[in-house]
């Protein structure tokens, strides 16, 4: 992506660790603080608050150029006051410019307009750029709160931000759990004090496991190559030495595997879940699976008196990292509740979709959809190769139209990079695909879309591409 160069007054999105991205302005930082070493960023003024901070050049967009794809994708009440005060600064300043104009035009002539000093990613300091229009930050009560210390630890000063949940319910019934703008609030999550329990600790059960014990709660993990648990005990965890022993000794107990399979594995198999289930133990499935797996296991751990949830989730590796995943939860709705800071700690909104197997099913034609658009990008790509068009152009063309979405941007900018690092492997969104499509087959449904898709796939797979990221189904139309 080309380096974007801001100077002081514009307006951008700035992105500030797990939160989502936020609307403000470049301003200078008091001459006293210094920028934090080894980091090219800007301090950034957020609008709807009085906080400040340090934003990594990376994590900064325009502001005009992405504003209708960030409206799409953040709806909390907090953001939308902090775009109105964003619209409200810009017809302020709209009409001190038109004021401007006709008190020059009145004396013959227009005064210029005051050059401003561009920030290069490179400078060291910041602090010589000092705009008269911005008041002094350093003594903002909320100021240490929101300022990346300038440690080697900088998401320890993040721990103060939190995202508080609101229920709401809508007419299809289902039931949403949303961050509020954590941008803008003070304060902790407040952990659950019964004890959590968490197996499986791949690309995206990693991310979760590490949200939870930042937010404090107490967490037994347990992976099937047990040296990854090693991390996690380091950071406070305890080690559980079966899925029958965590089972046991937690209260709420999560699991996030590969596939069906390793689902029922993990519930059925020796020293399984279901031997240590006891009446009043919860257990919740977040694996992507089909509706047929999650009834079986509602039923058997339901048989043992215990309490069933489904909980599968949109997102990736990064997303998972960031605490943004999106929760969609069924079955017992006490369950769903009895998680609601675990869901807090992990994601940015949860949805209580009713009984056991309608989030599988939600879930399962979400990731249809995305895969199938992956494809169909990496299908454009290539067409473009083809007939001599330039894909860097393309890519260009599709982020400034209806398409553009921080999805989009980021997979081509991989795929142009050649970075193929997994966010989501590639062979479990062809296995979302095969599910989806038998799910189809079920309810007597053509999904013809899809079925193209997974073929593509799978000739990715067949060229040892199945560990990479779904990104990586590029491949699959130049070999």
């Amino acid at each position: 992506m080309a380096t974007v160069h801001l100077r002081i007054g514009d307006l951008v999105w700035g992105k500030l660790g797990r939160y989502p991205p936020w609307p403000g302005k470049v301003v200078s930082p008091p001459k006293d603080l210094k920028k934090p070493r080894g980091k090219k960023c800007h301090f950034v003024k957020f609008f709807g608050t009085e906080d400040h901070a340090w934003i990594k050049v990376e994590q900064l967009k325009p502001y005009h150029a992405h504003k209708e794809d960030m409206i799409k994708i953040n709806k909390g009440k907090r953001f939308q006051q902090a775009v109105d005060a964003v619209e409200d600064f810009l017809k302020k300043a709209k009409g001190k410019e038109q004021n401007s104009d006709g008190k020059a035009d009145s004396k013959g002539k227009k005064s210029p307009n005051k050059p401003l000093k561009i920030l290069e990613e490179d400078d060291e300091d910041l602090s010589a750029l000092k705009d008269p229009s911005e008041k002094p930050v350093k003594d903002d009560p909320h100021f240490h709160h929101f300022l990346l210390s300038q440690s080697e630890k900088p998401a320890s000063s993040m721990e103060p931000i939190s995202k508080r949940l609101k229920i709401i319910e809508e007419d299809s019934g289902s039931t949403s759990i949303q961050a509020a703008d954590s941008t803008a609030i003070n304060g902790s999550i407040t952990p659950t004090d019964k004890r959590i329990g968490f197996l499986g600790l791949g690309l995206m059960g990693s991310g979760i496991v590490s949200n939870l014990l930042k937010m404090g709660h107490v967490v037994t993990v347990w992976n099937r190559t047990a040296e990854k648990c090693d991390l996690f005990v380091q950071e406070g965890a305890r080690l559980g030495r079966t899925p029958a022993e965590v089972a046991s000794t937690c209260d709420i107990t999560f699991a996030c595997v590969s596939d069906p399979k390793a689902a029922r594995d993990l519930v059925l198999g020796a020293s399984g879940v279901l031997q240590g289930i006891r009446p009043g133990k919860c257990y919740v499935e977040m694996s992507t699976v089909d509706p047929e797996t999650i009834t079986e296991l509602s039923k058997v751990i339901t048989s043992r008196g215990g309490r069933f949830l489904e909980a599968p989730v949109a997102g990736s590796q990064q997303l998972s990292n960031d605490g943004m995943l999106v929760i969609l939860a069924a079955g017992d709705r006490t369950v769903y509740e009895d998680c609601s800071s675990c869901f807090q700690a992990m994601g940015k909104t949860s949805f209580f979709l009713g009984e056991a197997g309608n989030a599988a099913r939600m879930m399962l034609i979400l990731n249809m959809v995305q895969g199938s658009f992956m494809a169909t990008i990496a299908e454009g790509l290539t067409l473009a190769q083809a007939t001599g068009q330039s894909q860097q152009t393309f890519l260009d063309i599709l982020c400034q139209g209806q398409m553009a979405s921080t999805f989009v941007d980021q997979k081509c900018q991989n795929i142009l990079q050649g970075n193929f690092k997994p966010d989501y492997y590639l062979k479990h969104i062809q296995k979302d695909l095969r599910l989806a499509i038998s799910m189809g087959d079920m309810a007597n449904h053509p999904t013809p879309m899809a079925a193209a898709a997974n073929e593509v796939y799978k000739r990715a797979k067949a060229l040892d591409q199945s560990d990479n990221d779904i990104s990586a189904v590029y491949r699959a139309y130049i070999h």
